[in-house]
């Protein structure tokens, strides 16, 4: 397991590595920061002071070199826009962002895994197909329409939620969420449900698989035969074979509940990472562009790694073959 997690960790220093490199020359070769930071009559030392001052007059290689040694030591450059560490403002909107992505993924869990249970132990029925024509919806409709929808229904038409902003946040355990008062739980509803709609639809589908997969193997039948009831049977037996795809796949779309929150937080006007790189890339905001997708890149290989070591955990087929 050591040597897994080492060769993994080896890998992961040579994606960012390469993704470093592809996302400055792309971000870099890009239009010219100095047209939006300057009013259009200014002079050309004002140009060349600014340049300077940021680092542009360098050539690209040697911006990109500059780059990659502060990147180790964690500094990404400072905002065009807002003038402080990259990194920084970054950090600063990541909470807003990741509780979004939690609140979003323990919706799809809760409402998901029963869903898929109640449909995969009832094969054909109508409850089954009344749950995979939502699951299909939910996968067919796109995520910027199903979020006006909401606002249209649930802020407009019906008064009973607030549609824009995080609210008002409150301290729990040192830290500031939207858990800790109504009003940031009120904001939260909307977005959070905009952007677990999709993984709802894939968890349910999942579940039901594995629930239909698992329920004809003889383990099953020893264990009617041993007169456990169909409960027992199904949450514990049953559900203990259907988690490890369940991990896999819900790890890994977490990291893709953070990297594609941007609509969903654009429509929201959720002040997280996916509206600031919005913003960003329209002011031309090179070192947020490049920490924010690197910051991204790094949250994937953390998660997949967490996942790999859980999947081990809880096949130990898989721990067989890694030593």
């Amino acid at each position: 397991m050591t040597a897994f997690v080492i060769r993994r960790i080896f890998q992961a220093a040579l994606v960012l590595l390469a993704t470093a490199v592809i996302v400055f020359i792309g971000v870099y070769a890009i239009g010219d920061p100095l047209e939006i930071l300057l009013p259009g009559d200014a002079t050309m030392a004002e140009r060349e002071a600014v340049a300077q001052s940021l680092g542009l007059d360098k050539p690209l290689p040697v911006q990109f070199f500059t780059f990659l040694g502060n990147a180790v030591q964690g500094d990404f450059g400072r905002s065009f826009v807002y003038n402080r560490p990259a990194v920084d403002v970054i950090l600063e909107r990541l909470p807003a962002t990741l509780e979004l992505a939690f609140t979003a993924l323990m919706i799809s869990l809760i409402l998901g895994i029963p869903l898929g249970l109640w449909a995969g132990t009832k094969p054909q029925s109508g409850v089954d197909e009344t749950i995979m024509t939502g699951s299909i919806l939910g996968f067919s409709m796109p995520n910027f329409w199903q979020g006006m929808m909401l606002i249209m229904v649930f802020s407009v038409a019906l008064g009973w939620l607030p549609s824009t902003g995080r609210g008002e946040t409150g301290t729990v355990l040192g830290m500031r969420t939207s858990f800790a008062t109504w009003d940031g739980v009120a904001h939260l509803i909307l977005p959070a449900t905009n952007l677990a709609l999709g993984q709802l639809a894939l968890v349910i589908r999942l579940t039901r698989t594995g629930v239909q997969e698992t329920m004809p193997l003889d383990f099953v039948k020893f264990a009617r035969a041993r007169g456990l009831s169909e409960t027992r049977i199904l949450l514990v037996h049953v559900m203990k074979n259907i988690l490890i795809p369940i991990v896999t796949v819900i790890g890994v779309e977490f990291g893709s509940l953070i990297a594609f929150a941007v609509v969903t937080e654009t429509i929201f006007a959720w002040p997280g990472v996916g509206k600031l790189i919005i913003d960003s890339i329209g002011a031309l905001d090179r070192p947020i562009v490049v920490a924010y997708i690197l910051v991204i890149v790094a949250m994937f290989i953390v998660i997949n790694l967490i996942v790999d070591v859980l999947y081990s955990l809880l096949d130990p087929r898989v721990r067989a073959r890694a030593a």
